[in-house]
């Protein structure tokens, strides 16, 4: 599992070959959810609000470059970096 990002803790990655709708995984912790990159709404899992609000904040800030990487992995396998927030 690529891992895009990471930041205070927190570990943005994204499957090879995972299923639609495009999304990524932020895990903190114990904690693992999967966030459609549309929308930004929480598909699965659970994450505490503080860390939520952050990712969110985050892929906002990025949804370009996650939509980019969400085509470069299914097509190629490859992936670029994003910065973390800060």
């Amino acid at each position: 599992m690529p891992e895009l990002s990471r930041f205070l803790g927190i570990s943005i990655a994204m499957y090879f070959n995972d299923h639609n709708p495009p999304h990524f995984h932020a895990i903190y912790n114990e904690y693992d959810i999967e966030i459609e990159i549309k929308n930004f709404t929480v598909l699965a899992g659970k994450m505490p609000a503080r860390i939520l609000g952050l990712v969110i904040e985050w892929a906002e800030l990025n949804k370009d470059k996650l939509e980019d990487n969400w085509n470069l992995i299914q097509a190629t396998g490859k992936y670029n970096k994003i910065q973390p927030l800060i």
